[in-house]
Parts: C-alpha cells; structure tokens; sequence
C-alpha cells in the first residue's frame, strides 16, 4: 500500500464506522447488549484504524489535497468540512468517555452522554465520506 491510497482506506473505515455505528444502535434499541457492545468496540477500532491512517497520510505528504471546485460546491464543501473538523475534535473525548462509562458498568451517565455522542459520531462518520467523494470522484 501507497501513503496515496491511504484516503481510500480512510474512506472505508469512515464508513464501515457508520455502519457499524447503525448496528450497534440498532442492537441496543431492540435489547440486544453484546450485539451493540460488540458493535460499538468493533466501530470504536476501526475510527482508531482511521486516525492513525489520517495523521499518516496527512504528515507524509504535508498537509491535504485543496479543493478545486468552485462557486456553490466551494460553499457546499466547506460547509460540510468546517463542523466535520470541529466536531471530530469534539468527538473524540466524548467517545472515550462514553465508552469509560459503559465498561464501568455505568449505565445510566453511558446513556446520557451516548445520546449526544452517536449522533455527533455519525455525522462525522457520513460527513468524513462526503468530503472524501467532493475531493476524489465527483472533483
């Protein structure tokens, strides 16, 4: 594998971190424990398998691909990329905690901060695609 194929890699593990994270909330909708746990650790490592990925790629050649589409889509990019960032950021701790909590058995402080977690996680997630195809297959 190439440092460039790297991106496709990311985008991969993006979305198999969404999917993995629609499972998991579906399994803990309909009761089934070890099946979101199971999902939500198995999301947990492929967004790690993303970080890594990114910091690699993004060290090894400088920075990121720009931009190059123009007008609305400029906009529209930047619109998508801008909380993606910010929210990633956020994010992150927020993951670690919620996770703390679950392993510690507690489940009622799990619950609350999951419910603001999963949806900040899935936006990054499916976001992290989007930004992927205006970059590399609709540019």
């Amino acid at each position: 594998m190439q440092v460039s194929d790297l991106p496709h890699l990311n985008v991969s593990l993006n979305a198999l971190s969404a999917v993995l994270l629609s499972a998991g909330y579906w399994a803990i909708k309909t009761r089934r424990i070890p099946v979101h746990k199971a999902c939500m650790i198995a999301a947990m490592v492929a967004a790690a398998a993303f970080l890594v990925s990114y910091i690699v790629y993004h060290t090894a050649i400088g920075g990121g691909k720009k931009y190059t589409g123009e007008g609305i889509l400029r906009t529209v990019y930047f619109a998508i990329l801008i909380p993606h960032v910010v929210l990633a950021a956020v994010n992150l701790p927020m993951v670690i905690v919620t996770a703390k909590r679950a392993l510690k058995g507690d489940f009622e402080r799990h619950k609350k901060i999951a419910r603001i977690t999963f949806p900040l996680w899935m936006f990054v997630s499916v976001s992290g695609v989007v930004v992927y195809l205006m970059l590399y297959v609709w540019m």
